[in-house]
């Protein structure tokens, strides 16, 4: 799920005991329109800090949705009134939710349309997806971020036994998505560092940069898919491809010097394109090995 909004206040380290977590699951899953409640980003999958948010996946019927007792609730929970969103007020991919402080403890409600996991998911299992803008997402949000954020999660609150159903159904990265990022890597990668060339010999070190952050990101997902792992979102993700038995020695410090601060000419932009150009072709050597 995405951490909307974390570190964007520099606060006490704060943490929820699993008690309290459980009875704001527990009340979120009596409001009209909710299927379920998760616990995702860094905390379910325990690679969260002291005073990392909690972000709760509100998974929801479309059209169901009763907002106005989710203000109640957030009023009722901070001690004051909390602006929540209606769905699709936070863009067409993070879709919505709200920003809580709860005593000392930030907790983020995130809206996701079961009916959009779903179809997402089946296009996933035959291969398929789409990528669009969102803010706070510079790569873009791939659909399939989305059952791969049911299936990283925690299932806090789930009524009818909906929500563990359907994150049984998505648990297995699907074989065909992966043979497709592969795909999607092998010839859009190149293709990326060709054009960064021609920025380079400008010393256009800005498009040069776009086209090294496009590139590594296929690589990321290309790495994750070869090792059968969702992965949802930028943050952490060249670190996580780094610890992958899949990657290259060195992956992650080889991707991230891409970035490190330099000259903006010709030469320095050349010789940093020899080196993804050499990272890329160690990743993709490896295509169709996991």
């Amino acid at each position: 799920m995405t951490d909307h909004g974390e570190g964007a206040v520099a606060a006490v380290a704060a943490e929820l005991d699993e008690g309290e977590l459980d009875r704001i699951a527990g009340r979120l899953a009596q409001v009209g329109g909710i299927v379920g409640v998760c616990l995702g980003g860094s905390r379910a999958r325990g690679a969260h800090r002291p005073g990392s948010d909690y972000d709760l996946g509100l998974y929801y019927r479309s059209g169901e949705l009763d907002t106005g007792a989710l203000r109640e609730l957030a009023a009722d929970l901070c001690g004051r009134p909390v602006e929540v969103t209606e769905p699709g007020g936070w863009g067409p991919w993070v879709d919505g939710g709200a920003w809580l402080d709860i005593g000392p403890a930030r907790v983020d409600w995130l809206y996701r349309d079961v009916h959009r996991v779903r179809h997402h998911a089946a296009e996933a299992r035959a291969g398929r997806y789409t990528s669009g803008q969102q803010a706070g997402h510079p790569y873009g949000v791939p659909s399939y971020a989305y059952p791969g954020e049911l299936a990283l999660a925690r299932v806090l609150a789930d009524p009818a036994g909906e929500l563990t159903a359907l994150r049984a159904e998505v648990a297995a990265f699907p074989p065909a998505l992966a043979r497709t990022l592969e795909a999607d890597a092998a010839w859009e990668v190149p293709f990326a560092l060709a054009g960064a060339r021609k920025g380079a010999a400008r010393a256009d070190a800005g498009y040069v940069a776009g086209c090294l952050f496009r590139a590594v990101g296929l690589l990321v997902h290309a790495l994750h898919a070869r090792a059968g792992q969702w992965l949802v979102n930028e943050k952490g993700a060249i670190a996580s491809a780094g610890q992958l038995a899949c990657a290259p020695p060195e992956f992650e410090r080889r991707a991230q010097q891409l970035f490190a601060p330099g000259g903006t000419g010709p030469a320095h932009l050349n010789a940093t394109l020899d080196a993804a150009d050499a990272l890329a072709a160690e990743v993709l050597a490896g295509a169709g090995r996991g």
